[in-house]
């Protein structure tokens, strides 16, 4: 959603998203983390979308796993997984019977990996801003009122000591 900023904007993101991901690379390595990108990388400049191609397949042995969302939108996800399962009837590899829960989830971009149990949002708001709503719906959410830049490993504690005092039902009493 951030593409409807301005085309300023948008290139400063770029170029702090490159830095970063250059970054994260390098530490990716020395880690051992895997690192998997959900969203549609296609609007993103050829060499950028090189980048996290070849950060998902150098590191897809590791088994610490970071879910980066990039160009990623959690109805248009939706969407798409729809339209890919609709795709994959017209072409007879599926029956429209067929379609569940599970099924719709393998054509999500989080295909294969688990829902998150815990969700940490900070910056104070209360909403989840079109962020994975398939997925978080039996997360845990902690809000934070500290500004992205400034949480730490404090309020990373804190968060954790939160969800560990609940008690997860996943929609029972």
């Amino acid at each position: 959603e951030n593409w409807k900023r301005s085309a300023d904007e948008v290139a400063g993101i770029m170029k702090l998203l490159r830095r970063y991901l250059e970054e994260a690379l390098q530490d990716m390595e020395k880690n051992k983390v895997c690192f998997r990108f959900f969203g549609d990388l296609t609007k993103l400049s050829p060499d950028l979308q090189k980048l996290c191609h070849d950060a998902e397949s150098r590191s897809s042995d590791y088994d610490v796993q970071v879910n980066f969302c990039l160009n990623y939108g959690g109805r248009d996800e939706i969407v798409q997984a729809a339209r890919r399962f609709a795709e994959d009837v017209a072409a007879g590899r599926r029956d429209p019977g067929e379609l569940t829960e599970d099924v719709l989830s393998e054509y999500l971009y989080s295909a294969g990996v688990p829902d998150p149990e815990l969700v940490i949002r900070p910056s104070g708001e209360k909403r989840i801003s079109n962020f994975l709503p398939w997925q978080t719906v039996y997360s845990e959410f902690v809000f934070m009122d500290v500004l992205w830049p400034d949480f730490g490993p404090e309020e990373m504690d804190a968060s954790i000591e939160e969800y560990w005092r609940r008690s997860r039902r996943f929609g029972g009493a």
